[in-house]
Parts: C-alpha cells; structure tokens; sequence
C-alpha cells in the first residue's frame, strides 16, 4: 500500500482526525492524552458497526491489532491501516517488526516506549493534543503533532561531521569536509552514535542522518542535542533525497530517464 490516507474518528463527544503518510506512525504520549480513548472508539467501530454510535471515515479499512492471533490476521489482510497500543506486548518484537516489513498494510503504534526493532520515520512521530476547533461546544478536537519538526536546521558551521552511515553518505560527506577542512567520521549504524557522540567535548557536531531509520534512536538523540549545546542535528530523507534535490543531477539528464531514475529512488518504502 502506498500514498496518504486521511481518517476521522468520531462520536458525539470527540473527533480525531489526522492523515497517515507511511507504513508506520508512532503516537507517543503520557496517559489521560486520548491515546487509549482512540484504540477503544476503533474497536468498538469495528465490532458493533453502526450501533456503536462511532463514525470512522477514510479510504481504505481501518483496525484495531490485537490478541495471540495477530500474525494470522496480518497473513490474510492487505491495503488496511492498523492500530495497536503498547498493552500488546507483540509490538516489541522482531517477529512483528518481520511481519511489518513485509506486509501491505499501514501501522499506526500507540506506545511511551521507543521500538527499536522497527526502521520509522523522525518526521511520522506524533503526540495528540486538543486543537480548541470546538472550544464553544462539547465536543473534543483531537489532532496529531508532530514532535520532532526541526531536523534541517541550516546553515550550520560545525568543526566535526558526524555520519550515521559508513557507505556512499560518509564518502560524499567526506569529501565535502575535506574540502572545507572539517573532519568527517563514520558512526557506522545509528547504534554507534551516542558512543562516539559522548567522546566529543567542546567541538561544534553536527549529526547527519537518514530521517526514515532514525526515529527510535531520536528521543535520546533530540535531548542530547538539548543537553548539550555543540551538538546540531541534520536529518535530511535519505542520501539519495539530497543529491536529487541538489539538481546537480538533473541538468545532465533527459527528461524520460531522468523521471525514471527519480521515480524510482524516491519511492516510500517505509
């Protein structure tokens, strides 16, 4: 399943409505947020229809995963959206992170944790929070935020690159820093940065690293970049993102390849 998909979820009481851009969506959050409030009013969709007195708008299905039977419902389901809350304990697991990976479905994850066996986006991050839409009524208007919204902030002047990969995004950003005399290291995997992070003192950092894998590493990341005030965070989409929107590429290009060749690296895969 690809593309965006708008869903309003409704009662007479409360409304949330927001739009799902990738195969995973995290919604982080403290309790009494609307959280749980979310994944009942789903289900009580699901299993009562319209006796349930909740309306739920959008595209293509959504529902609520749940229960020892979840695998199987993933094996036999395709072109859904599917929410899930932390009181499945299934979600922090590499089976389900496998059977995520591999399926045709959008996931919604509703959860206080970070989920480390899952490659999610920074920018598909959301907390929940009443936008006032209502505010001379009754009902409620719940919206999703993103948390981390300022992951380009240029330009910056650091004496120390620091690369989340070891491959042709360290190479090119290598050569730039020798050519502007800054240093360029390799933290070879996302895992590896905090490591090589607490090693640097007063040197000005900046980190630079794929947006679409980083998203369970970035609550630590995001404070330590808080924390410590040398450290500035550059997380473009992907390496691939950067050199095709540098139109370096472009001008050198016929139209038909070149449309097949950006089609082809800025399809979504997560």
């Amino acid at each position: 399943m690809k593309g965006k998909h708008r869903v309003i979820v409704q009662n007479n009481r409360l409304r949330y409505e927001f739009e799902i851009r990738r195969n995973i969506t995290v919604i982080l959050g403290d309790s009494a947020t609307g959280k749980t409030t979310l994944i009942n009013m789903l289900r009580q969709a699901e299993n009562l229809g319209a006796s349930s007195g909740v309306d739920v708008i959008c595209d293509v299905q959504c529902r609520v995963l749940e229960g020892q039977n979840w695998k199987l419902i993933l094996e036999n389901a395709s072109g859904n959206i599917f929410f899930t809350d932390e009181e499945n304990a299934f979600i922090n697991t590499e089976e389900f992170a496998e059977s995520v990976q591999g399926s045709d479905n959008y996931f919604v994850l509703i959860t206080r944790e970070n989920l480390y066996n899952l490659p999610y986006s920074v920018e598909e991050i959301y907390g929940l929070h009443s936008s006032g839409k209502y505010q001379n009524t009754r009902k409620v208007y719940q919206q999703m935020y993103r948390i981390y919204s300022d992951t380009r902030n240029l330009p910056v002047n650091p004496q120390i690159i620091i690369t989340e990969d070891s491959n042709s995004g360290y190479e090119f950003f290598a050569a730039v820093g020798r050519d502007k005399g800054i240093a360029c290291e390799s933290a070879k995997g996302k895992s590896n940065l905090f490591s090589l992070l607490a090693k640097k003192r007063d040197e000005k950092v900046c980190v630079i690293a794929d947006v679409p894998a980083i998203g369970p590493e970035m609550n630590r990341l995001h404070k330590q970049a808080e924390e410590k005030k040398n450290i500035c965070l550059y997380l473009p989409e992907s390496f691939e993102w950067l050199i095709l929107n540098s139109g370096l590429i472009e001008e050198k290009m016929s139209g038909i390849f070149w449309n097949s060749l950006k089609t082809l690296l800025t399809a979504e895969s997560f």
